[in-house]
């Protein structure tokens, strides 16, 4: 589906300008009226880290006139494997501060406005409302549906890209042309269905393939030329080097965006994500202890048997002495619960504490009501008793 320009053309293009796209102005689909509406163009990033690196340099190279950076994280040293908008030398910098310096770097000629917090209901229209298009680079689903809902509501169009090992997926949701994120995915998975990246992994060079396509997307709706993804999911698979798409097509029953939408304002979106499902939040209450505590049950000779319900690869990075390995899914299928001793107490623990919760749920549904687990995981047992270990 063809779309009409989303913005009008800036008035004119200095001296250096053309000389800096004239790679862009000799290209008839794009030429000097299309390298004007980049220029007038205001796109928001959500996120500075492994698909709004790309896709902010990218934006910058191309002529972007205003780019907005979401971000109220810093730079920690495992996000150089992907987010090469950040360098060494800006460890423990702001990352909205980093992706600033290096878009400014590529191109003095755009305007970067950075908004330095965690984007929730409270602050997201005001946030989007100035901009022209709003390219997302989140990777938890709370998020995504919040800027959608923020888009839908605001009637702005909306570049979605997501990754997850060697897959990624890419679409444009715009309600008033077609469907939106929620047509797609009417609900969020079940909790801790999904890994993030964080959990699961990602290969960096993935980033920069799904990252530039949502570049590709904004610059055509930008400029009104080709055929954006808009009612089409793009799917990449990189160790088959595959693309396939799947039509998407307007849900009339959306919540959002159907003819008798129900969500008309916007709501509390880790609730209705369920980061942590409601049954593991009650199996942790009152059995979670931290990892001083575990090692005071180590060190006194407790009769405990430590499981750590992360995956193999995960556990050869760093793990917790003693520590036997069972992956979450041999607890979820059932099949780890027949070798659980009953004469000791089971320490569970994960790398954060999220996967932990939801296997000691699992637990205490089938009797082993003194289970505990470690609330900060791995993680928190580095930060707090090995600190030479290394974390991911």
């Amino acid at each position: 589906m063809s779309l009409p320009p989303l913005v009008e053309p800036a008035a004119e293009l200095t001296v250096d300008e053309v000389r800096r796209y004239s790679r862009h102005l000799i290209i008839p689909d794009v030429g000097m009226d299309g390298q004007k509406r980049l220029k007038n163009a205001k796109v928001l990033c959500v996120g500075a880290g492994g698909l709004g690196s790309p896709a902010l340099m990218y934006l910058a190279a191309a002529g972007v006139g205003t780019l907005g950076i979401v971000e109220f994280d810093e730079v920690d040293e495992s996000n150089l494997q992907r987010q090469i908008i950040h360098s060494q030398s800006d460890i423990g910098r702001s990352k909205a501060e980093s992706a600033k310096d290096t878009v400014l770097g590529i191109n003095p000629h755009t305007t970067v406005q950075i908004h330095e917090e965690r984007l929730d209901s409270s602050n997201v229209m005001d946030i989007f409302a100035p901009y022209d298009l709003i390219l997302d680079g989140t990777d938890n689903f709370a998020t995504r549906y919040l800027v959608n809902d923020a888009c839908v509501l605001l009637g702005k169009p909306y570049v979605w890209g997501s990754i997850y090992r060697f897959d990624g997926q890419a679409s444009v949701f715009w309600s008033e042309h077609g469907p939106c994120y929620r047509c797609l995915y009417p609900e969020p998975p079940p909790p801790g269905m999904v890994p993030s990246c964080a959990e699961g992994g990602v290969l960096g060079v993935l980033c920069a393939s799904i990252g530039s396509i949502q570049v590709n997307e904004a610059i055509k709706v930008i400029a009104g030329i080709g055929e954006p993804l808009l009612g089409r999911l793009m799917i990449y698979d990189a160790l088959e080097m595959s693309y396939r798409q799947v039509k998407v097509r307007k849900d009339p029953d959306c919540a959002v965006c159907g003819e008798n939408a129900t969500v008309t304002e916007l709501i509390d979106y880790e609730a209705f994500c369920g980061v942590v499902s409601d049954e593991a939040q009650e199996a942790a209450a009152g059995a979670t202890i931290t990892p001083k505590q575990l090692k005071e049950w180590m060190d006194d000779g407790e009769s405990i048997d430590v499981i750590d319900v992360r995956e193999p690869n995960e556990y050869e990075i760093v793990s917790i002495p003693g520590a036997r390995l069972v992956p979450k899914d041999d607890f979820l299928m059932g099949t780890a619960l027949q070798d659980l001793p009953q004469d000791k107490k089971i320490v569970l623990h994960c790398k954060t504490g999220v996967r932990s919760a939801e296997v000691l749920a699992v637990l205490k549904d089938a009797g082993f009501s003194d289970a505990v687990h470690v609330g900060g995981g791995v993680i928190g047992w580095v930060n707090q008793i090995e600190p030479d270990k290394p974390v991911y």
